[in-house]
């Protein structure tokens, strides 16, 4: 691979249109190994739990270890990578992708069970910085690559997210029961070809370094509010996974937003930034927190038709990757708040009818969802990328990665809280005596509430009692689909008046800094 520093790159139109779809179909090929990484890991996590005798406290940590660090990562490479070079940053990735899968398959014979669970523990954290480290390299690239055209070519290399989902969850299912260790090397195939992909490639110099704009300015597109909003959510993450005391976790958040004011003057940052940063939580939430939750979520509904609920993520991901190839066309016809204000209505639609969908019903609901939520991650990135390019990888991968962040702490968790909450309230309501035996008090982001312990649903005694706590389970499930569809509607509202506001400016048009 290139070394790709800014001393041996190239600037973006001295590299041949060969070059630079080239690599461009590099960076995709990195894209879809990260995603097959990712849903390979998550559908084969249920039979790690069963093989080596892990509870769920377990599960989820290795859950957790393959999901936070990547969102961190690629917040905290954006502000070197310009620095390391492109190149160098995707040797890192693909080393970390390569051991991942092999650090992963010999686990089982680390010997004692602490040993063999510390390994694919340290196996899916190198799998979560390989991740971040591709994300934080691919975006400002492609960017790069395609100044004119970045809502377009970023929704072309956003295929390859879905596009991974697709393989490796149709490997997943398909292979059945064969030998976890056969699906988890599959992973070797797709990051052997973007390695390939990859070598002798040279890296253009991004935009903002091209045009002289300084690495304090750059800090300063980003803004201390949003530096604020992200020393939080990275700070409570990681003071949540390590146990960290309240006063130690805030200490850190005051301590780094001060430390990146004092870098840039105490810049508050672009307006129209920090909106974009608050529209990504509910956005990625929408997009992710419920591709998280999804296969649980329908599972009931999936059983009666005697499908795996599992399908349901693939089929939607299918979608998401075909339309993303059609970007081109469909951007050309749309601005991109347009495209964007119509996936809102699409994604608040599809996630509404999805919660009562019975039978056939659910795949033309799912349709609807999968259609929505195709272009909110690269339109999103597109329109940060085209007003803010003085931002750099920063601002465009700063979104991202806070996106993901919020999925983690408040997103996902939520979802999670409308199941819970839904069914502690109607079994309190329904059988106060069954309640009682099963009633347990639990924390999250913004508190303590009362939940339904599974664990003592299990020791109930009677099986009518613990089919009463189930029936209430899956109508709970159901209306966690139905309270997140009010985070696409926020959007389609917030989209509307961009849309307003950037046609009052005289309409939607991209920053380019060869024109200042």
């Amino acid at each position: 691979m290139s070394e790709g520093s800014t001393a041996a790159a190239t600037a973006t139109n001295e590299l041949p249109e060969g070059q630079r779809k080239l690599l461009f179909w590099a960076c995709f090929a990195a894209l879809v190994a990260t995603s097959f990484c990712f849903v390979t890991r998550s559908m084969l996590i249920s039979t790690w739990g069963t093989e080596f005798g892990w509870n769920e406290t377990q599960k989820g940590q290795i859950l957790g270890v393959g999901l936070w660090p990547f969102s961190i990562s690629i917040i905290l490479f954006s502000l070197v990578v310009d620095r390391i070079g492109y190149g160098t940053a995707m040797v890192f990735a693909f080393l970390c992708h390569i051991l991942f899968a092999a650090v992963t398959i010999m686990a089982p014979g680390m010997g004692s069970d602490q040993a063999v669970y510390t390994a694919f523990y340290v196996g899916s954290l190198l799998g979560a910085l390989a991740a971040g480290t591709v994300e934080a390299v691919i975006n400002p690239v492609v960017a790069t690559l395609f100044p004119r055209e970045k809502v377009k070519w970023l929704s072309i290399l956003h295929a390859g997210w879905p596009g991974g989902l697709v393989l490796g969850g149709i490997l997943a299912l398909g292979l059945g029961d064969t030998n976890w260790k056969i699906k988890i090397g599959l992973i070797f195939i797709p990051t052997v070809i973007y390695g390939i992909f990859m070598l002798g490639r040279k890296f253009p110099i991004h935009e903002r370094v091209a045009a002289g704009v300084s690495y304090r300015d750059m800090l300063r597109e980003f803004g201390v509010i949003v530096a604020l909003i992200a020393s939080f959510l990275v700070f409570k993450e990681i003071g949540r996974v390590f146990s960290f005391p309240d006063w130690l976790t805030w200490t850190l958040i005051v301590v780094a937003t001060l430390a990146y004011g004092a870098a840039t003057g105490f810049a508050p940052g672009r307006g129209l930034f920090i909106i974009l940063v608050l529209i990504m939580m509910p956005l990625a939430t929408t997009e992710l927190g419920t591709d998280t939750w999804v296969t649980d979520l329908m599972g009931p509904e999936m059983e009666k038709l005697g499908v795996q609920a599992g399908w349901i993520l693939v089929y939607t991901s299918l979608i998401m990757m075909i339309l993303r190839f059609l970007a081109g066309s469909i951007v050309h016809r749309l601005s991109p708040l347009g495209l964007l204000s119509i996936a809102a209505a699409l994604a608040t639609c599809g996630l509404f009818f999805l919660s009562s969908a019975v039978g056939a019903a659910i795949l033309v609901a799912a349709t609807v969802y999968g259609i929505g939520k195709t272009f909110f991650w690269p339109a999103m990135l597109g329109v940060v990328s085209e007003q803010f390019p003085r931002g750099g990888a920063l601002t465009i991968n700063g979104v991202s990665g806070l996106g993901m962040l919020a999925v983690g702490t408040v997103g996902a968790v939520f979802l999670g809280y409308i199941q819970d909450s839904s069914v502690n309230s109607k079994l309190k309501a329904e059988n106060a005596a069954i309640h009682q035996q099963v009633r347990a008090e639990k924390t999250w982001l913004f508190g303590k509430y009362e939940a339904v312990d599974p664990s003592k649903v299990e020791k109930l005694t009677e099986q009518t009692d613990k089919n009463t706590v189930k029936s209430l389970s899956d109508a709970g499930k159901k209306e966690a689909l139905k309270a997140v569809a009010i985070f696409p509607a926020i959007m389609l509202v917030a989209y509307l008046l961009l849309m307003g506001y950037f046609k009052s400016k005289g309409g939607y048009k991209p920053v380019l800094l060869s024109e200042g």
